[in-house]
């Protein structure tokens, strides 16, 4: 049976996204489809209609950015231009949202959902996703085939369509404008930004119409995927030619932030286990790290005075590295002359024409003819052995966890792979036969069973730039790519060998696989954001046989191998974030995978009584029952209800006679007459208000129930009952806020925690950790038999405040042993599993001869409002399971200062 993805429809910041670009729209009312005859046009398309007015999506806006804590903005930032409709040129200008989601968290998934909710709340019904490259439509399109059945059994299947745009198919868009139902249509951005592409142009399969006339007509809504690719004047303008509603832009790298609703950082990313932690294996050339690629090439006599023809790797506008020839003369600074800081340092000292060198101001000197920084092939078969090795060490690993894993490479050159002699190709034939000797299950595989590669090359077609999806147009390739973008299932197989996928950058954005354990980076990095981009192929969580997410934090481990010191890397990476988030927006930085150590278990502290009394006390499981007062939820929302202003639709509504003519399409068989009526209550019937506010419920964040009967109560004496007819959509969508905002209180309130035969056994202690060396603090106080840790060292996530709180207490007499509790050591919340950080064994500081049995969180504050609400409420929680459960003391500190005070 092939793989199937699993999805999970309750991912807190998931549906904190959607909820975000809802919330926009508050006080539109849903709009019943309607055929809409442009004035002097031959065709009519049902169209999307935004009710809410600009400044009611300001007001929206501010409220959102105030409560996230964003620079709230103080107008609507849009996209203005100049379009040639079908009634004549006018100017459109139309506002741009933004989502910024961290590589790897479910962007793709979250506007798809988002359509659905608009579709499901507003009626809005034609979406165009539009992207900048055949990498990232793939992805695109290969999320909405594996998503299908999910989102269509989550939203009680919708009439729900989605395709790619093909200039040769133009009924696509014909169905697209007339359609009822809910339209996804997918284009890379080169398939209209030109005046010579087919979608602008008359066509008789059209009655003469222009395909992008009709597209105009619905007043799509965009969805902006790697909107930092669409900056440019002409794609702006071809964004604008849409006639767009409004657009949603979705980035992890945005270069302009329009207007932002949604922010995922990074940090929170990784703090939330959403994303894969990276470490960096470095390879360089040993004592030569510091020179860049340099070649000297001639030295002549010009305007009397020496100058120098030099080689250097440059960074072009483009973000692109080329090998530029300069020429440079005394005191000219190479750091400047190829815009990178690689060549720091290189500020010419000496042009010697008759001895035939140049000498730098940092000591450095070259002949002509010679050249430094040029071992590649000796750098590339260090990192290609260094992957392979690592690739084979970790698939035997996770193999009994049902995971396979792949290993993605960027190359330098496509000729280095693609050519019969690609230098890269014979090194990974040859070290794959070298070291596959070593790793059993691997010795009856043949080189080019397990290796494929995607290469994008462009071709000139109509005047416009094409993306092709092969390099050739041979079987080979096209399997290639086939299975490398559009068959992640199958790539994921055991039953498939291919499991090294090379690449030059067509890969570097867009397309990602979940079981990337490793990047092997064999090409200079160019622009400011691609080591990000780089390494967000590999972030994503990985999935095993059954298409499961693993959330084993020794698993999700990305080791990147780079052809560059492990220093610059990270600081080059960690300074791309930064620069974006600031530096609380930043992870950890990267570990060094080659300062790899094993943390040892002290046995012997496993016998001291104090550890065994420890572990009495903490390691029962409990049950929790959460008690829900029905009544008082009922009073706590019905003042706040009531208050509220539930607005009432304001719509035109222009209707026209329609006839089916065939199964997809409709045409208009009158086109006067329209009439338009004010206020639509009554109109239409009523939809069942209590399945719209059950849906909310469970799939808004939190996900959360109460009873039917609740909820009619709350309608049934709510003052709004009038409202809630005239406008039950949005009644529903302000009703549903309340009743979680006071259901959560409760939540925390209610919940009582028992204990169950069931317990946590000390055996489950591994004797060795794997981890690095820049994330330990070795446990060796003196005070104590070799340190207080039950490991020989402990792992840290957070340099500002973990580490001191374990160097604390390594210090501290009056700790006699601690614990970092490991992952699989949980306590079950109904906002998940929670796992606490520290249990500590510590004398009385009132001098008694008991000691004290504690439990301890460390966070940045012990103000609750500064912790997430899913933070706080598991932190109640495990209150609730420690203190009244199992009569542990627990506690939320920021340092160990915090702890009760003995002996120093």
């Amino acid at each position: 049976m092939a793989m199937e993805f699993r999805f999970e429809a309750t991912q807190e910041h998931q549906l904190a996204a959607i909820e975000a670009a809802c919330a926009l729209l508050e006080g539109q009312p849903h709009v019943r489809s309607e055929l809409v005859v442009p004035d002097g046009a031959s065709f009519s398309a049902i169209a999307n209609r935004l009710d809410v007015s600009s400044d009611d999506l300001l007001k929206n806006l501010q409220s959102m950015q105030g409560e996230a804590g964003f620079q709230q903005d103080s107008e609507l930032k849009a996209i203005a231009g100049e379009i040639d409709t079908a009634t004549g040129s006018r100017e459109v200008r139309f506002p741009n949202f933004s989502v910024e989601m961290e590589t790897g968290t479910g962007k793709t998934y979250v506007y798809l959902r988002t359509a659905m909710e608009f579709y499901k709340r507003f009626g809005l019904r034609k979406f165009i996703v539009v992207v900048p490259s055949v990498a990232v439509r793939e992805g695109v399109l290969k999320t909405l085939k594996v998503t299908e059945n999910h989102l269509k059994a989550l939203y009680d299947n919708p009439p729900y369509r989605y395709y790619v745009y093909e200039s040769a198919n133009l009924s696509q868009v014909r169905q697209f404008a007339l359609s009822d139902g809910l339209e996804v249509m997918v284009m890379t951005i080169d398939a209209f930004a030109r005046a010579e592409n087919v979608i602008r142009q008359t066509t008789d399969r059209l009655q003469g119409e222009r395909p992008l006339h009709l597209v105009q007509a619905t007043r799509p809504v965009l969805i902006l995927d790697e909107p930092q690719n669409m900056e440019s004047e002409n794609r702006i303008a071809a964004l604008a030619s849409l006639n767009p509603l409004f657009a949603l832009r979705y980035s992890a790298t945005h270069r302009n932030p329009y207007n932002l609703i949604y922010r995922l950082t990074p940090f929170e990313a990784y703090r939330q286990g959403l994303v894969k932690r990276i470490e960096v294996a470095s390879v360089i050339e040993e004592n030569n790290q510091n020179l860049p690629f340099l070649r000297l090439d001639e030295i002549k006599i010009q305007a009397k005075r020496p100058v120098a023809r030099l080689a250097v790797h440059k960074l072009m506008a483009s973000g692109a590295i080329s090998e530029t020839v300069l020429t440079i003369k005394g005191e000219d600074d190479l750091e400047k002359k190829a815009s990178r800081t690689e060549y720091q340092g290189f500020v010419v000292e000496e042009i010697n024409y008759g001895g035939k060198f140049v000498r730098f101001a940092n000591n450095v000197e070259l002949r002509v003819g010679q050249a430094t920084g040029v071992e590649k092939e000796a750098i590339f078969e260090a990192q290609m052995r260094y992957t392979l090795e690592e690739h084979m060490r970790k698939q035997a690993r996770f193999r009994d966890d049902g995971i396979k894993v792949l290993s993605l490479f960027f190359i330098d050159k496509v000729d280095n792979y693609a050519a019969e002699d690609g230098v890269i190709r014979q090194l990974f034939d040859r070290i794959f036969e070298e070291v596959k000797a070593g790793h059993p299950e691997w010795k009856e595989r043949k080189p080019e069973e397990v290796r494929s590669a995607y290469f994008a090359s462009k071709t000139k077609k109509g005047g416009a730039t094409e993306y092709l999806d092969t390099t050739g147009k041979s079987k080979a390739d096209e399997e290639a790519f086939n299975l490398i973008m559009r068959e992640k299932e199958k790539l994921l197989s055991f039953d498939e060998p291919v499991s090294f996928i090379f690449s030059h950058s067509a890969l570097r954005e867009g397309w990602d696989n979940p079981n990337v354990f490793q990047i092997c980076t064999m090409r200079e990095v160019g622009s400011e954001t691609e080591r990000r981009q780089q390494v967000g192929r590999g972030v994503r969580l990985p999935v095993n046989q059954d298409g499961a997410r693993i959330r084993d934090e020794r698993i999700n481990v990305l080791t990147v191998v780079a052809s560059e010191t492990y220093e610059r890397f990270v600081s080059e990476l960690q300074s791309e974030i930064e620069a974006e988030y600031g530096r609380e927006g930043a992870p950890p930085k990267p570990a060094n995978a080659r300062k790899k150590t094993k943390l040892t278990l002290r046995k012997a502290h496993m016998l001291k009584p104090e550890f065994k009394q420890l572990w009495e006390k903490i390691k029962h499981k409990t049950r929790y029952a959460v008690t829900i007062d029905p009544g008082k939820l009922i009073e706590g929302v019905l003042p706040d209800l009531d208050a509220a202003e539930i607005r009432k639709p304001r719509i035109a509504i222009s209707k026209a006679e329609v006839i089916a003519s065939d199964k997809d399409t409709f045409e208009a068989l009158t086109q006067s007459g329209a009439r338009t009526a004010i206020d639509l209550a009554g109109r239409y019937p009523l939809p069942n208000l209590i399945e719209i506010m059950e849906n909310l419920m469970e799939n808004t964040s939190p996900p959360m129930r109460v009873s039917r009967r609740t909820l009619l109560e709350i309608y049934r004496r709510s003052k709004s009952r009038d409202a809630a007819l005239e406008n039950p959509h949005e009644f529903a969508t302000v009703a549903v806020g309340f009743i979680k905002a006071r259901l959560a209180d409760q939540l925390v309130d209610g919940i009582r925690y028992e204990k169950i035969d069931e317990w946590y056994e000390m055996t489950q202690f591994e004797a060795e950790i794997e981890t690095w060396a820049d994330y330990i603090v070795p446990s060796t106080a003196s005070h104590g038999a070799g340190g207080t840790h039950i490991y020989d060292g402990v792992p840290f996530d957070s340099e500002t405040i973990e580490k001191p709180f374990i160097e604390a207490l390594e210090k501290r007499k009056d700790v006699k042993l601690y614990i970092k509790l490991p992952s699989w050591f949980r306590v079950a919340t109904p906002v998940g599993d929670y796992n606490p950080d520290w249990a500590i064994v510590m004398e009385d500081p009132d001098g008694g001869d008991d000691l004290l049995y504690l439990v301890r969180e460390t966070k940045g504050s012990l103000n609750p409002d500064d912790l997430r609400p899913d933070e706080r409420r598991k932190i109640a929680c495990g209150r609730r399971h420690f203190a009244e459960a199992l009569d542990v003391n627990y506690r939320v500190v920021t340092n160990a200062s915090q702890l009760p005070s003995g002996g120093v």
